[in-house]
């Protein structure tokens, strides 16, 4: 069964999880032109115990994960941040949210927040107590600044995005705000 809407909530997601048919959630997006889009949100096999199964497996690989050495346990795959920047995360979260819909995926090394492409990339540094957040905004377009906003072109960086925002206080998410807004309309 393959199901297409404008947008899928959470519930949606647990509930296709749940049943025992094979379903696909595809989201469309109609743009000027008569240009149609669609993308796989979801996609489940379509037997009872597998999502279930495959999603232990997953976590119990994150766990041994954490025990080697070199290999650091990412906070992004458990889907929690660090504790000393679970305050700050949320007040981030609902800011990247809050415009309309946007899809939240963690990924292995950051979370991504998207909407047709990725608008922002959000990783945890918890040694120094920072989340440094990575938008697709044109760092030529903003006035950088020193220990806030970095331009990141031609720098290697976990998640996408040319502008870095280091949000370590409110003060720097509600600068941030500007940005972000920017970045949601352009994705």
């Amino acid at each position: 069964m393959v199901c297409i809407a404008a947008s899928f909530s959470h519930h949606d997601r647990v509930a296709v999880q749940r049943l025992r048919e094979r379903i696909d959630l595809v989201r469309y997006r109609i743009f000027d032109g008569g240009l149609l889009s669609l993308l796989l949100i979801e996609s489940t096999p379509g037997s009872p115990g597998q999502a279930p199964a495959r999603r232990q497996h997953r976590e119990r690989e994150i766990t041994a994960g954490a025990a080697d050495v070199g290999k650091p346990l990412v906070q992004a795959i458990l889907g929690a941040p660090p504790a000393c920047l679970r305050d700050l995360y949320a007040e981030l979260d609902e800011a990247l949210t809050a415009w309309g819909e946007v899809e939240v995926a963690p990924l292995m090394h950051y979370i991504a927040y998207r909407r047709m492409v990725n608008l922002a990339s959000v990783v945890f540094r918890p040694k120094h107590e920072v989340i440094l957040v990575y938008l697709r905004v044109d760092p030529e377009t903003v006035e950088l600044e020193e220990g806030f906003s970095r331009d990141m072109r031609g720098i290697g960086h976990l998640g996408t995005g040319d502008l870095e925002l280091r949000i370590a206080s409110a003060a720097d998410l509600e600068k941030a705000g500007a940005l972000i807004r920017r970045a949601f309309e352009a994705a």
